[in-house]
């Protein structure tokens, strides 16, 4: 993804946030918009279409494996 896809994923953050009463995110927040902001954005290979791989389970793999800041 883009810079600009790390921008919108942190503004849509905000927003999650603003919607459900906090002036703060969560980690939370980024984890459930990270598909529908990112999806668009990120390309497989050909040689990863080729192998059966979907975008969708890409993106939950990176979330699933990437840890929240302290």
């Amino acid at each position: 993804a883009s810079p600009r896809g790390g921008v919108m994923l942190a503004t849509a953050a905000r927003a999650r946030a603003a919607l459900d009463g906090r002036d703060y995110v969560i980690p939370d927040d980024v984890k459930a918009l990270a598909l529908p902001v990112l999806r668009h954005r990120v390309l497989l290979s050909p040689a990863a279409e080729i192998d059966g791989q979907r975008i969708e389970d890409v993106i939950e793999t990176i979330v699933a494996r990437t840890e929240a800041p302290r």
